[in-house]
C-alpha cells in the first residue's frame, strides 16, 4: 500500500522575521496537544493520532485568537525536526512520533541500519547502564541515524552524550523497528548488551 502521508504543507507562509514570531513556543504547544494532551484544548485524536485541522484551529483560537491556518502551516513547515505531518487531503494533522497517549501510527516494521544513535545526558547514564534505554512515558525509544542529530536531541536536557546502538544485531535478535516519516527510528526498548558506552 502506498504511503498516504506528506510532511510538506500546501501553503508556505513567509513571515517577516521582524514580526518576532515565537515558533518554538507555538511548536511546543502543538507538540504537547498532538502528542500528550489533546484534552488541553478540547480535541480528540483518532486511533492513528490524527486531528481535524479545522477543529484544532478553532480550539487553539480560544487560547490565542492569532492561531489560524497560516500560523499552523508555518509551524508545520518550519519545524526543524519535522515533527508534524498532514494527511493526503490536508484536512488532518498529527505528530509523527513521541506520543504518550495511545495511538497506532501505522508505520511498517523495517530493517534498521547496522548502527543508530541515542542522545542522552550524563545524569541518565547510570540508569541506562543498569536497565538499557527505556521508552519512559513515550510509546517508543527514539534513535537517530547520525551522531549530530543524537547530540542535538540529548542537548535539550543538558550536556549531551551520544550512545551507539547495534541495531542490526538487535533486529537479527528479533527486535522490531519502525521508521517514522521524518526518519526517526523507533523501537520498544534497547537492552544494555546492544549499547556501546564510549
Amino acid at each position: 500500500m502506498a504511503k498516504t502521508l506528506i510532511t510538506a504543507p500546501p501553503l508556505f507562509v513567509d513571515f517577516d522575521d521582524a514580526d518576532h514570531v515565537d515558533l518554538e513556543h507555538w511548536s511546543k504547544l502543538l507538540s504537547r496537544v498532538l502528542r500528550h494532551r489533546p484534552d488541553l484544548v478540547g480535541i480528540k485524536l483518532d486511533k492513528a493520532g490524527w486531528a481535524s485541522i479545522e477543529k484544532l484551529i478553532a480550539k487553539l483560537q480560544v487560547r490565542d485568537p492569532a492561531w489560524d491556518l497560516a500560523r499552523l502551516m508555518m509551524v508545520v513547515q518550519r519545524n526543524d525536526k519535522q515533527r508534524f505531518e498532514l494527511n493526503r487531503d490536508r484536512k488532518r494533522i498529527r505528530a509523527v512520533h513521541g506520543h504518550s497517549v495511545p495511538v497506532e501510527l501505522g508505520y511498517r516494521p523495517s530493517r534498521p541500519p547496522e548502527y543508530l544513535f541515542h542522545g542522552t545526558t550524563r545524569v541518565a547514564l547510570s540508569g541506562i547502564r543498569d536497565k538499557g534505554i527505556l521508552k519512559g512515558h513515550r510509546r517508543y525509544v527514539h534513535l537517530s541515524v547520525d551522531r549530530t542529530t543524537a547530540m542535538s536531541v540529548g542537548s535539550r536536557r543538558g550536556r549531551a552524550i551520544v550512545l551507539s546502538v547495534r541495531t542490526g544485531d538487535m533486529h537479527r535478535a528479533g527486535f522490531p523497528f519502525v521508521c517514522s516519516s521524518n526518519g526517526v527510528w523507533l523501537v520498544d526498548r534497547v537492552p544494555v548488551e546492544f549499547i556501546a558506552f564510549e
